[in-house]
């Protein structure tokens, strides 16, 4: 199978432009694409792992990644996706942002020898003449059909300011400007972002004639991996200060069933037929699958030892209950209460539950154990001593805190 009909197969290709022109780059190894990402964080999170699996599959194959850094966009903000504007970073806060990015990147993108590039839009949009920029770009935008973008028709009611107005412009200038300086023929981005994108195919062809050679392809289903970024508690981030081996493997390995083979299919580098098999597979098997997933996803960004380390004790912790990396949670000698500290305490402080009435429903509801011991009293409490040994706090099947008292 060629790469362009796996990307089809896998579920990541919804719209292209050209496509006739754009399976003969892929396929032949000829395509110079760009993806951007944004630096409003200093760490990149599994919302992004869909376009740097991308990312990799096609250098994989021969064609050049050019990583996009928006220090200059990010001085705006996407309104994509967005009912209010996103709050302003500081030129030292989007710099340290982008340096993150890169080392995170190289985990998935070869970077030697030019096998790819890492460039930041704040080389030139930061430079733009004002004047100069509406003479040279402004001619070649409809206001109207602006407009009727989906990024900007759903904030038209809350309000749409200049400032976010412009961003559909700059980005189009990134495409021009990547096309001028490094012969980029190609840009991917999310269903979010087809709007943008077209809009700098179509500049780039009217700056330049219609010889320029500009495509654009947009991710499937790239909305719901930016949601596989969040969880209840925050985002699922790529460094592992920020979510340990361990919580990344299990974020995975509790993936919902209807899930767990769209994910494999898009994110992992398994063949196709070795996932086709496994499309029959249900019940118990659907585990092993979310296990596979979890272990190819691991491996990738925190590598073998790590995802070998987190296997073990996510086995551990369901066979057992008990593992040797797992999240923990720290208390103090001033959080207990006539030398003991409750049940329900640990339950919000460990942040299994949200309040204490949510607790006390899930102790009635016999969702709480410690040490794989259901808790049925309310009231049940604990001296230090018993936090010597390990102690696992257990709300229902997945989610679990190691409780360790601070000395």
């Amino acid at each position: 199978m060629e790469l362009f009909d796996e990307l089809v197969a896998r579920g990541l290709i919804a719209q292209t432009t050209d496509e006739k022109e754009i399976r003969e780059l892929i396929n032949t190894g000829n395509a110079t694409f760009y993806i951007g990402f944004d630096p409003t964080a200093d760490s990149l999170h599994v919302g992004h792992f869909m376009a740097l699996c991308l990312m990799k599959r096609l250098q994989m194959a021969g064609n050049k990644p050019i990583a996009l850094v928006g220090g200059g966009t990010g001085m705006i903000g996407d309104p994509s996706g967005r009912t209010d504007m996103r709050q302003m970073m500081t030129v030292e806060q989007i710099q340290h942002n982008c340096d993150c990015f890169k080392k995170q990147m190289s985990r998935f993108i070869d970077f030697s020898d030019g096998k790819a590039l890492l460039v930041n839009n704040a080389d030139w949009l930061m430079d733009l003449n004002y004047i100069d920029l509406l003479r040279e770009v402004g001619p070649h935008f409809s206001v109207n059909r602006m407009l009727t973008a989906e990024c900007y028709k759903q904030r038209m009611e809350r309000g749409l300011s200049f400032l976010e107005f412009n961003y559909m412009i700059m980005q189009s200038y990134d495409f021009y400007e990547l096309y001028q300086k490094y012969g980029c023929n190609m840009q991917f981005g999310g269903d979010d972002q087809w709007s943008n994108m077209l809009g700098g195919t179509e500049l780039i062809r009217r700056k330049l004639g219609k010889d320029a050679y500009a495509m654009t392809i947009t991710l499937l289903l790239n909305s719901e991996g930016k949601k596989m970024g969040k969880t209840q508690k925050g985002a699922v981030w790529l460094d592992p200060n920020k979510t340990s081996p361990f919580e990344f493997y299990q974020y995975w390995r509790n993936v919902a069933d209807a899930d767990v083979l769209k994910c494999i299919k898009m994110l992992t580098f398994l063949p196709l037929e070795e996932i086709q098999k496994m499309e029959s597979w249900e019940g118990s098997q659907l585990n092993q699958a979310k296990e596979i997933l979890a272990y190819e996803l691991t491996n990738l960004v925190h590598g073998e030892e790590e995802a070998k380390k987190a296997q073990e004790s996510a086995r551990a912790l369901f066979s057992s209950g008990n593992a040797a990396e797992m999240p923990t949670t720290e208390i103090s000698d001033e959080q207990f209460k006539d030398g003991k500290i409750d049940i329900i305490s640990l339950l919000v402080l460990s942040g299994l539950v949200q309040t204490r009435s949510e607790g006390r429903r899930t102790i009635e509801q016999g969702g709480a154990t410690v040490n794989g011991e259901k808790v049925t009293d309310i009231y049940a409490a604990y001296e230090p001593s018993a936090f010597e040994d390990e102690f696992i706090l257990k709300r229902g099947k997945k989610n679990f805190r190691k409780i360790v008292l601070h000395s």
